[in-house]
């Protein structure tokens, strides 16, 4: 039972509905959606957290060279740094996003649960709460996809510093 008080100040006892076994599998079944959702989510966001730490690991590396380079060498080397400091931004985005996304999966799901066992109709909030975990997840994949270019062009300078070396 719950305590509120009404419009004119009375005290309202509500009772909750009673929640049965048949009552509860239904809604369990709907939730596996946004739990296989959140499975998935997670390992992208393993392999974005290996890309934002081999990033790290690779600026830092970039960063001792410095020291011993010179010249055009020392200029490459500044630019891949460069790149790989916007690739670490873009990936911490890509993260961020996509653990909102789980997040609002996780929502989701204590939503349907809460207005199932409150038998309410909320369909609007169980949509909206789709809806922005979907764009969030969207949004996650378009970043990630921003990086593998950033990766991509990070790789043409580093070829053509050897070209430019072998000449």
């Amino acid at each position: 039972m719950l305590a509120m008080r009404g419009l004119n100040g009375d005290n309202v006892i509500l009772e909750m509905p009673p929640t049965s076994l048949e009552h509860i599998i239904p809604e369990l079944r709907d939730a596996i959606g946004p739990v296989i959702l959140i499975s998935g989510v997670g390992l992208l966001l393993l392999t974005m957290t290996n890309r934002l730490g081999r990033a790290i690991d690779r600026a830092r590396q970039l960063k001792h060279e410095l020291s011993i380079r010179a010249g055009h060498d020392r200029e490459q080397t500044l630019a891949q740094v460069t790149i790989l400091y916007r690739r670490a931004k873009i990936i911490r985005l890509s993260i961020t996003l996509a653990a909102t996304s789980a997040l609002l999966a996780s929502m989701l799901i204590v939503a349907l649960f809460v207005t199932a066992l409150l038998e309410a109709q909320q369909g609007f909030l169980i949509g909206l709460l789709f809806i922005a975990c979907m764009v969030s997840l969207f949004a996650s994949l378009v970043a990630f996809i921003c990086d593998i270019n950033l990766s991509l062009h990070a790789l043409k300078l580093e070829l053509e510093g050897i070209a430019s070396a072998a000449k």
